[in-house]
C-alpha cells in the first residue's frame, strides 16, 4: 500500500471541506481533501428531486462568489448547489481527490501526527480536520417494526411520489425536510397525515426582508449556543415555490391531516402524544417573538421598512388540533408508507482518537478537538447557530485554519542552541555588557 506525507488531511469534500481548503490554501498549507464520493454528493443523491436551499441565494454561499444562475433573491435548486460547489473548487485549485474513502485515522505512536488509512493507501499528517458534517447516518426511530407496513424509508431515500407505492402516506418529522416532503405528497393527490414535534417557525420573510436578514440584523445568527431545552428543536422553513412561511394550518386546510409527536407502536396501531396543540402554540410564540423583534428593530433604527399587520393574524385551529388523533390503526387507514423525517446522526467510527464523550459526541471549542491536531468542521452550533450554514461553515474554516497555522508555528520553533549566540546575531552582546 502506497504511503505520502501531507501536512493537513481535511475528510470530506462537501461544504464544509471545500471552505477548509480555501483558507488552507490561502495560508499556503500544504493540504488534501479526501472524499470518497464526489464533490457535494449529498445534494447530488441524498435528497429530494425537488429539493431547493432554504435560504436565498445573496445569503446561502461564500463570500468570494455569487450563484450564476440563481437570481439574489431566489433559491437554489440541489443541482444549481452541487454545480457551486464543483465551479468554487476549481476557481480556488482545492486539492480534492474523490473516490477515496478514510477507512482509520489513528495518533502515530511515539511523535506527532497521525496516520489516515484510506482505500487508496496511507497518508502521515501532521493535522486532521474532520469536514464530514452532520448528516453522516440517517435516523430512524425503533417504533415501527419493519413489517407493519408495505415500506417505511428515511426522508434521504426519499426522491418524488412516483417512487411511493399506492396508499396514504405518514411523514413523522415537521422539520424543513417533513413538511416540504408532506406538501410535495398532498399536492400530487396522496392522502397524507404528518407527525409533528417541537420546531422552530419563523416567517419567511417579514416587512420586506428574508428571515435570514432578520436574524442577521438582530444578532441571532452569532448565537453561541441554543436555548435550553431547544438543544434538538428543528427549523421549520421553506424555499419551495418560491419560497413560503411554514403553517401547519394552512397545510391541515389543502388536506395534510397533522398529529402529535408518534410515540408508540403496538399491535398495528401507531399511538401520537397529546401534545399537537401545544407544540403548534409553540411554534407560534416563536414566530410571534422574531415579529416583535423585528419590529421593535426597525422603530428603533427608523426604517424605511413597511408594516405588515396581516402577518400576526394566524388562522383558526383546524379540527386536527382541537381535536386530535391520538392513534391511529395503520392497516385500516390503508398507510403504505412512512417517511422518517428524523434527521441524522454523526458517524466517526474511522475517527480513532480520544476526542469524544461518553455518549460519542465530538469534545471541541470552536471545532478545536480536545485531540490534539483534530479539528471538526461543519457541526450545528460549532461555533454559533449559523454554523451549519453555508456562509457559516466558511467562517468557522478560517478560525479552525488561522488555529492550525499557530500550531505549526508553536511546533516549527527551536530555541539557539546558547543564548550567547542569540543575543550576538541581534546585536545585544556588547550592549549587555
Amino acid at each position: 500500500m502506497s504511503s505520502e506525507d501531507v501536512e493537513v488531511v481535511v475528510v470530506g469534500g462537501g461544504q464544509a471541506g471545500l471552505a477548509m481548503s480555501e483558507h488552507l490554501g490561502a495560508q499556503r498549507i500544504a493540504h488534501v481533501v479526501l472524499e470518497r464520493h464526489r464533490i457535494a454528493e449529498r445534494w447530488r443523491t441524498e435528497r429530494w428531486d425537488s429539493l431547493v436551499a432554504n435560504g436565498p441565494a445573496w445569503h446561502d454561499r461564500f463570500p468570494g462568489m455569487e450563484f450564476a444562475d440563481v437570481e439574489p433573491d431566489g433559491f437554489a435548486t440541489k443541482d444549481q448547489v452541487a454545480q457551486y460547489f464543483e465551479t468554487y473548487a476549481r476557481r480556488i485549485d482545492a486539492p480534492v481527490r474523490c473516490g477515496v474513502e478514510v477507512t482509520a485515522v489513528r495518533r502515530r505512536p511515539g511523535r506527532s501526527g497521525f496516520r489516515v488509512v484510506t482505500t487508496d493507501g496511507v497518508i502521515e499528517a501532521r493535522f486532521v480536520v474532520a469536514a464530514t458534517g452532520p448528516f453522516q447516518r440517517p435516523v430512524i426511530p425503533p417504533i415501527v417494526p419493519a413489517d407493519a407496513v408495505p415500506a417505511q424509508l428515511h426522508s434521504s431515500a426519499y426522491r418524488n411520489p412516483g417512487q411511493l407505492v399506492d396508499g396514504a402516506v405518514l411523514v413523522v418529522g415537521a422539520g424543513s425536510s417533513g413538511v416540504q416532503i408532506a406538501d410535495e405528497l398532498r399536492r400530487s393527490g396522496r392522502r397524507v397525515l404528518l407527525s409533528v414535534g417541537p420546531h422552530e417557525r419563523p416567517p419567511r420573510s417579514y416587512r420586506g426582508r428574508d428571515f435570514c436578514w432578520w436574524l442577521g440584523v438582530l444578532g441571532l445568527w452569532d448565537a453561541d449556543a441554543p436555548p435550553q431545552g431547544a438543544e434538538h428543536v428543528t427549523i421549520a422553513v421553506s424555499g419551495a415555490r418560491g419560497g413560503r412561511t411554514v403553517d401547519f394550518r394552512a397545510l391541515a386546510e389543502t388536506g395534510v391531516e397533522l398529529l402529535g409527536m408518534t410515540s408508540s407502536y403496538a399491535d398495528g396501531v401507531l399511538r401520537f402524544a397529546p401534545d399537537l396543540g401545544a407544540t403548534i402554540a409553540r411554534g407560534d410564540a416563536n414566530y410571534l417573538a422574531l415579529l416583535d423583534a423585528a419590529d421593535a428593530y426597525v422603530e428603533r433604527h427608523g426604517l424605511d421598512l413597511p408594516e405588515e399587520p396581516e402577518a400576526r393574524t394566524l388562522r383558526p385551529d383546524p379540527p386536527c388540533i382541537t381535536e386530535p388523533v391520538l392513534s391511529l390503526d395503520l392497516s385500516a387507514e390503508g398507510v403504505t408508507t412512512i417517511v422518517w423525517a428524523t434527521g441524522f446522526a454523526a458517524d466517526y467510527d474511522w475517527l480513532q482518537v480520544d476526542a469524544f464523550d461518553e455518549a460519542g459526541r465530538p469534545r471541541h471549542q470552536r471545532g478545536v478537538s480536545a485531540e490534539a491536531g483534530v479539528y471538526f468542521l461543519g457541526l450545528p452550533w460549532l461555533s454559533r447557530r449559523g454554523s451549519s450554514f453555508i456562509w457559516g461553515v466558511w467562517h468557522d474554516a478560517k478560525y479552525v485554519a488561522d488555529h492550525i497555522v499557530t500550531q505549526r508555528r508553536y511546533l516549527s520553533y527551536a530555541p539557539d542552541p546558547t543564548p550567547g549566540e542569540h543575543h550576538e546575531r541581534l546585536g545585544l552582546t556588547g550592549a549587555m555588557r
